[in-house]
């Protein structure tokens, strides 16, 4: 089977394929996403793995949400956002990262079809990692570790679940993190 990445804009695309000359990559034209494009997604994914791969921000969030709405199956590779940071530091995307990063995370990539749900969101709120004051900057330390991108409470807790985390192993890494 073969993987097509999906990625935002043409200069992701070009660093994609910097990477990985033979890449098959797929570009969605930002957040406005055509229906033709969910389509051909569509497609796609019933002869091939589809990889959602888009920058590390909320029009990056936007667009992995409506590709996962539309295609379940589809996998996910994050990149951090400290990773993905332009020369100038005004700009993230996926076309400012390093070779050595980009092939981290499409060498780990999650899929949205586990088994059952390892975290609860009662077991969230117990770690403080929602509900409380710093619940955000609790959530981000241990996204950054576990390489899921910075979500809210809501979607850290599928993306755990994806990663098939038990809650013993997310209280340690709360510990080790001094979260």
């Amino acid at each position: 089977m073969t993987s097509v990445i999906v990625v935002e804009g043409l200069h992701d695309k070009n660093r994609i394929e910097s990477v990985y000359p033979n890449a098959h990559v797929v570009i969605t034209n930002g957040s406005e996403i055509s229906d033709d494009t969910i389509k051909m997604i569509q497609t796609l994914s019933k002869t091939n793995q589809i990889i959602i791969f888009t920058d590390p921000d909320s029009p990056g969030e936007k667009i992995r949400n409506q590709i996962a709405l539309a295609i379940p199956s589809a996998y996910h590779a994050f990149l951090r956002k400290k990773d993905s940071i332009s020369k100038n530091g005004k700009k993230v995307g996926i076309e400012h990262a390093s070779k050595e990063c980009i092939i981290e995370s499409l060498s780990n990539v999650y899929s949205n079809q586990q088994e059952e749900d390892t975290i609860t969101l009662q077991d969230i709120y117990e770690l403080h990692l929602m509900g409380m004051p710093n619940s955000s900057n609790l959530r981000e330390k241990l996204s950054d570790e576990l390489n899921i991108g910075k979500p809210n409470a809501k979607t850290f807790l599928k993306r755990v679940n994806m990663l098939q985390i038990k809650k013993e192993v997310l209280k340690e890494l709360c510990q080790k993190l001094e979260v």
